[in-house]
Formats: structure tokens, sequence, C-alpha cells
């Protein structure tokens, strides 16, 4: 039998790994992981496929719960599933007395913690926006329009950055502006660009991007840090700077931006560092020094999302699609994290992944090799 070229052996890689997706990892959601008294996903299934005894449910993953039976209509079953999240959202989570969203409720649906973070409320535009592109559901358009103006009115600091958490009742608690927050609510404010025009939203999303570039990014390095640059303690995850830049590339609006030259530019030196043997480490000091080598599916979902827009893309991407089949893909799931010496170190599989893999297999399949295998 002759050897598949290597445009067939991508296409044929990601067939397996797409396959597994919606075949092995998509159905953890629709059947054990599900409660439907709650209409919640459970926060995490166990090896045994059994939930682990529920402690809370948190805003952010109904919201990437969301996301996920959005992006896989018309999949039987996935727009019932994203409209009975989208219905939780509201049902669950959001504050009546002062505005936003909690951050989790218990087990019996009670408010658990109060708080108001950005993180949250950044994936519940995020979610929003692909649900009302999906259905044009005038309580999506209308919920799309309370978070965003949360955002603008609690969070916003006036100078391009955002509060990473509030309390309740929207006090400072001094935390001031994360990376991790501010990433989600670049692609949330990207989500709602494809959803709908709204120049607002696109002036803030520019505004951010430029105050990203001024506050976050290592002097000496270049490379985009998780606090404020000179911030006591800061590190850099090489994981999330691989998100930021598939973002910033796949977007025409932020491909030419300066954040979007400064990542292309150490993107290199971000793989020399923070990639080793084609496992993303977790946490590393801008310099070098290994802080938590910790590999995390996640990191190297969003490893392979990014070298999807690098040059020698096909090769590159079939390496990677190989190197997360091989370390954390399992006939009855995934591996959520490995850890230093490549041991499995979590078990569970939560509720919040699937969402890395949908959009980096979606980022996949855009590849032309792909699309057109059989095209040069």
């Amino acid at each position: 039998m002759p050897a598949l070229t290597p445009r067939a052996e991508l296409a044929a890689t990601f067939a397996r790994l797409h396959g597994h997706f919606l075949q092995t990892v998509v159905p953890l959601w629709e059947g054990p992981g599900w409660n439907a008294q709650m209409q919640l996903a459970y926060e995490a299934l166990g090896p045994d496929l059994a939930p682990a005894p529920v402690q809370r449910y948190r805003a952010m993953a109904c919201a990437r719960q969301l996301f996920l039976f959005t992006s896989l209509a018309p999949r039987e079953g996935a727009a019932k599933r994203a409209t009975a999240l989208f219905k939780s959202l509201g049902a669950h989570f959001a504050d009546p007395a002062h505005g936003g969203w909690f951050y989790s409720i218990d087990a019996a649906g009670q408010p658990l913690d109060r708080s108001k973070d950005l993180y949250t409320h950044a994936f519940i535009v995020f979610a929003t926006a692909h649900y009302l592109a999906l259905t044009r559901s005038p309580a999506a358009g209308a919920q799309l329009d309370s978070a965003l103006k949360v955002i603008a009115t609690r969070f916003a600091r006036g100078d391009g950055l955002y509060q990473a958490a509030l309390a309740e009742n929207w006090a400072d608690l001094g935390q001031g502006p994360l990376q991790n927050p501010l990433m989600h609510l670049a692609e949330a404010f990207l989500a709602v660009l494809e959803a709908r025009p709204d120049t607002t939203c696109e002036a803030a999303l520019v505004a951010l991007c430029d105050a990203m570039l001024a506050r976050f990014i290592d002097p000496e390095h270049g490379v985009l840090m998780e606090k404020p640059s000179g911030s006591a303690g800061n590190w850099f995850e090489p994981g999330h700077q691989f998100e930021w830049y598939y973002l910033l590339k796949a977007s025409p609006l932020l491909r030419e931006h300066p954040l979007c030259a400064q990542l292309e530019n150490t993107f290199s030196y971000s793989e020399r560092i923070g990639v080793h043997g084609g496992d993303v480490l977790a946490m590393l000091a801008a310099s070098g020094e290994v802080k938590d080598g910790t590999r995390r599916i996640w990191a190297q979902a969003e490893y392979l999302r990014a070298l999807t827009l690098r040059p020698g893309a096909d090769t590159r991407v079939l390496a990677q699609l190989q190197r997360l089949q091989g370390q954390f893909l399992h006939p009855g799931g995934w591996y959520e994290c490995r850890d230093a010496h490549g041991a499995v170190s979590r078990h569970d599989m939560p509720s919040t992944t699937p969402y890395h893999l949908a959009t980096a297999y979606a980022a996949t399949q855009r590849l032309r090799s792909i699309a057109n295998p059989a095209h040069d």
C-alpha cells in the first residue's frame, strides 16, 4: 500500500481526532455530564464517567458549554441543548439585585460565590454572541447588550484595560487587570463583531490591544506577561501567548495591529522556552526559567490552533495533532494534565475543556490542506 502524501496524512489524522471529538468527547456532555434537573453540565466527569459530588456550578462553565453546543449545530439535539444552556445562564446566575452574573451557584442552585469577575462576563458575551449569530433570538440580543453594558460601565477603567474582579455590589477588590480575562474579553469582542456590526465594541477592542501592548509586554524578552509589566511575582504562560497570537492573526481587524507584530516577533522565542518535545509548559519566567512544567491539554490545543497560521503549517500541524492524540486523548475521552515528567496528573475531565478542542479543531479544519487535500 503506497504511503500517504503529507496532505493526505494530515487530512486522515485530523479526521481521526475530529471523529474522536464528535463520537467520544461531545457525547460525554450529552449523556453522563448533563444534569437534566438543573439544565446544566456537571463541572467534571471522572475516569468512570461519573460526576464528582457537586460542590458548584460556574457561570463560565455554563457559557463554554453554550458555545460548544451552539458550534455543533446542526448536530441532532445541539440547538435544543444550546437553548437550554442559554436559559440557564439567566435562570441560575443573573444577579437580580445588582446586575451582572454571579461567579457560581451551589448544588441546590443558590448563589455560592457572588463576586463578579471579568473572566465570567467575557465568556457570557462570547457564548451569547455565538448563540445570537445562530438563532437571531431577541433574548440573545438583549442579553448581549446587557453583558456589554456591564463590562463597559462596571469593569472598564478608562485606560483600555478592565478590572479582573469586583465584589457582588461592584466594589473594587483591588486586584487590577490580569492578562487572562482580558484575552477572553478580546475573544468576546471579536465574537460580537462576527455576529453584528458594533462600532463601540470595535473601538474597545482596539483600545484593549493598545493597552495590552503598552502594559503587559516584558521589556527585555518581549513576551506577553500574566500581570502588568513590572508586577511582583510576574510570569509568562506560553499557552496564552499562542492563544493571543491566533486571535490577533486570524482577525482582519487586528492582524495589522502592533500587538500582533509583537507576538509574531516573539513566537519563536515562546516556542523555544515554552514547548518541550511538542508539549506546552504551564508557567515560566520571561527569561525561560520553568516555574511549572505541567502540560495541560488546553495549552496543547491553543498551540495547535496557533500553528495553523504559521509558515509550514501542514507539517507542523500534523506533528502537533499526532502529539495531541498520543499524549492527551484516549478511547474514553482525554487526559487533562500531565506533570513535568509526563505522568498523568489529573484524571477528571472538566466540562470547560471541549471549548478549547472545538476551537482548535475548527482552526485546523480551515486549513486549505484539510478542506481540499487533493489540491496544491
